[in-house]
This record gives C-alpha cells, structure tokens and sequence, in this order.
C-alpha cells in the first residue's frame, strides 16, 4: 500500500519562523528612521538601498569598506548583550573611512542568529543605529539571516559595510607627510574591537583559576572586567570632519589589528619614520590589568591593542598646537605623541620608544 503524503515539514519545524522574521522588519524601519540623511532615497524593506551623492561634492569620490567585530562577540554573547557591539560594528568601518578623508553616507548591517531571537537581534540593531547616529551616516539597510545549527544558542554575527564621500582633491593617501610633521594621537575608549583572542584566553584562565570574575567591581579597573572589556569603540568621524574643514591633514591612522606597527607604517612614505614616545600618554586601567594578568610584554601589547590611543594624526608642526586645543575643545583627549623622521636604510618605518 502507498503511504499518503498529506504535507511537507514546514520551515518552522526546521528552524526559520517566516512570520516572525518578515513582522520583524516593522522594528527595523523604526528602529534605522531616525539615522536617515537628506541624500537616502529608499526605505528599509526593499531589495536594495538608494542614496545620492551630497550636493555640496563637485568631485566625489566614494570610499567603501567592511568589518566586523570578531570574536568581541563571544563576551557580548556570554554577557547576553549586543549593543554595544552593535556600536563596535559601525565603528570598525566608520573610523576606517574618515582616515581617507572620507564623510560616511550610509551603512549596512549583517547579522546571522541560529534561532531569531527578537530581543538580540533589536539590541544589535539599535546599537548599530547608535553608532550610525554617532558617525551622521545613514542605516540604509541590511540583512538578518536565520541559521539553524550554523551558530550557538545565544550567539550573534555582526558584520558591517559602509560608504563614504570625499572630494577627489581632498583624498587623504599620506603622501602629503613630510619630515618634521607631529603625529597626534586620539584616545580610545579601552580595547575596542581588536585582540579578542587574547583577551578571551587571560580572562577565561583568571575566572577559571578563580582570580576574579566578570561581575564583581574591581578595584584596578573601578568598573566591572564586562563593563571594561566590553565598552565601545570610540567614534571618530565628526572631530576629524571638523578639522578637516580648517586644517591639512598629512596622514591618519586607525589603530585596529596589529596595533600600532601593524597600523601606522600603511600611511608612512618611503624615506620616512615614524617615531613614536609612549609615555606621553595614559593608558586605561584594561591595558595594565590584561599585562599583568597574562604577563605580555610592552612589545606585544603594542603589536596586539592600542594601549590608549585610538586614531592617530599626521599633522605639519606649525599646526599641531592648535589642533590639540581643537580637539580638547570638543572633549577629545589629544595628545602630541611623536614625530616624522627621516628614515636611514635598513631602519624600520616605525620607532617604539618609552
């Protein structure tokens, strides 16, 4: 006798609600509305976005990039919070524009749940909203995507993509960098997104040890260790398109992986050094704590973080003065942390000192 088939398995059996993720996207448009710039030109909900270039551009020149936040996101999962991250998203490809000169325009997010949980992904999202409000681009659009047994429970992928404007005679490449120009640093906000392996690895063996633990104040970090590892990356796009509206911009530097001689030799010319003093500068109580409690050297930590200072400045030295009282005016903390140098051969592109 033939079995009668009287339905197939529904999608919902196999991990993916349609409904709850179509309904879903109601919470986004409200949610993205609020970011929006002059120049969008399409709503959240279609199958692309649509955006112009500013009108106040005679040549533009659009600037694009990409980023996530890694493994970041398995504290923010074990935390059972995503905001932040959300923020960190944003950050990672916002800071990575504006160090060509670039205004961001618009944004798009990823994220990839096992089971579309509303409440993680919403707190994902209104942290990316955050970090788009901070940069004064738009969330233009993006994609969350239901993938049963590919993640944890609990667990979030975010990934970011971003677009950004900039005359073509204003590109910032640091060919402009000569001998004798200050380098100015910004400070960061703690780790941001980079040497989260690391991290992961001195934390897990502290708590496992019973060390400390992620709950509990403690006194070196005058915060939780979540609250420390877990702020945000600084955003720093607007202070930089104010200076750049009234200075010239040799060169700048985003201090992510590798930081910083992963980081500031991209935009150093042949011929020329960076010299950089590291002493004139604090460092957040994070840095010294994760040294002492996984016992890395000075070299590492400045190959693995950014030990303080978040976005680093080429700036000719006549200026830098001035550029220092700016951004402390606008409640940056800015620091003279070095020099340009002429390079002799054979001599790296970045000297380290104390």
């Amino acid at each position: 006798m033939t079995e009668k088939i009287t339905s197939a398995p529904a999608y919902k059996d196999a991990g993916v609600d349609l409904e709850h993720d179509e309904d879903f996207v109601d919470e986004v448009k409200e949610i993205a509305r609020n970011t929006f710039r002059a120049e969008v030109l399409s709503s959240i909900g279609g199958f692309a976005g649509l955006f112009k270039a500013p009108e106040k551009y005679s040549d533009p020149v659009f600037v694009a990039g990409t980023d996530g936040v890694g493994t970041k996101l398995k504290i923010a999962a074990q935390q059972s919070r995503f905001d932040t991250v959300g923020i960190d998203c944003v950050a990672m490809v916002v800071n990575d524009l504006i160090v060509q000169g670039a205004e961001p325009l618009v944004f798009l997010d990823y994220l990839a749940i096992g089971e579309h949980k509303r409440e993680l992904t919403k707190q994902a999202l209104s942290g990316i909203a955050e970090g788009c409000r901070r940069a004064g681009c738009a969330l233009l659009g993006g994609e969350t995507a239901t993938m049963p047994g590919v993640y944890a429970d609990g667990e979030l992928e975010i990934v970011g993509f971003g677009v950004g404007v900039v005359e073509r005679a204003k590109i910032i490449d640091g060919t402009a960098i000569r001998m004798g120009d200050r380098l100015i640093g910004l400070a960061s906000n703690g780790l941001h997104s980079n040497g989260f392996s690391l991290v992961r690895h001195i934390i897990d063996r502290g708590i496992a040890s019973g060390q400390f633990d992620m709950k509990t104040v403690l006194p070196e970090l005058n915060t939780t260790l979540a609250a420390a590892v877990m702020a945000p990356t600084r955003i720093y796009v607007k202070p930089v398109l104010n200076l750049l509206r009234d200075f010239d911009i040799h060169g700048l530097s985003h201090i992510t992986g590798g930081g910083f001689p992963g980081n500031i030799p991209r935009v150093i010319p042949r011929g020329l050094c960076a010299k950089i003093r590291t002493s004139t500068w604090s460092r957040p109580p994070i840095f010294d704590f994760l040294a002492e409690k996984g016992d890395i050297s000075n070299s590492e930590m400045l190959r693995v973080f950014n030990c303080g200072i978040g976005m680093v400045l080429v700036v000719a030295e006549d200026e830098a003065e001035e550029i220092i009282l700016r951004l402390n005016g606008m409640s940056e903390r800015a620091y003279e942390i070095g020099k340009i140098e002429k390079k002799g051969t054979g001599d790296p592109s970045l000297v380290l000192e104390d």
